[in-house]
């Protein structure tokens, strides 16, 4: 019987061809690549997710708001879309109480645990458009709808419950003389237990630079350090204009 050469020879052939290998490796090679790309986007995404907005650069930023310059860095800008350089409408802030720092490795669960809201102070930049600051309004306008007399507050404050049409619904104010200027002021939303407030309670604003003015919010927890907490907002903004 006469044999088949061609049979004979892929009788003796390799099982497997150096083209399936080829092909075997190239697909390994690329599953390999593939899941590497999965596992670094995939981390950067989850660093991303932690962060939640936050940066702890500390790059300098030049904002322009009307008339002012002010040189301010990332990590103490709250919104990604205003870390910038150029003309803005308004700079959103959170600093560390009492550090006054922005958003750092080290100081995280600050920013992110909202049981600790005192340790925050939030700020907003923007230009003026009242020729009177809080206090320059208590005057005029807000002692007009005080609703008998004041009670006292922390640390000399006097504190001042509304008229029902003042459209102010449950805030309070809290006033304190001060020497050669005018009366401290600052609207606060009091929470009914302690373990209910939050990192806004209070808010105050007052003006700065050129034609700035600057709207703050802190814990009500923190009214006790008000006159710090005031000479501390002022500082950090003055410290950041550009002349």
């Amino acid at each position: 019987m006469t044999s088949n050469p061609a049979a004979a020879t892929d009788d003796h052939g390799p099982l497997i061809s150096s083209r399936f290998v080829y092909g075997l490796t190239a697909a390994v090679v690329g599953l390999a690549a593939l899941t590497s790309a999965i596992s670094m986007s995939g981390r950067w995404y989850g660093e991303k997710l932690a962060l939640a907005g936050h940066t702890t650069s500390t790059a300098a930023n030049d904002l322009f708001i009307g008339q002012d310059h002010l040189r301010l860095p990332s990590n103490a800008i709250r919104f990604e879309e205003q870390r910038v350089t150029g003309v803005v409408e308004r700079a959103d802030l959170y600093l560390t109480w009492p550090d006054m720092q922005g958003y750092t490795d080290e100081t995280r669960t600050l920013f992110n645990d909202v049981n600790q809201p005192g340790s925050l102070i939030f700020a907003e930049i923007s230009q003026s458009t009242m020729s009177r600051d809080m206090s320059g309004r208590l005057e005029p306008i807000y002692q007009h709808i005080f609703d008998g007399a004041a009670r006292p507050g922390p640390a000399g404050l006097e504190r001042h419950v509304l008229k029902e049409n003042s459209g102010y619904g449950e805030e309070v104010f809290f006033t304190a003389p001060r020497n050669g200027t005018t009366p401290y002021t600052v609207r606060c939303l009091m929470p009914r237990t302690p373990e209910m407030s939050t990192s806004a309670d209070c808010q105050r604003d007052i003006h700065a630079g050129r034609d700035l003015v600057v709207l703050y919010r802190f814990s009500s927890q923190l009214l006790p350090q008000w006159q710090v907490i005031d000479s501390a907002v002022a500082n950090y903004v003055n410290s950041k204009l550009v002349p």
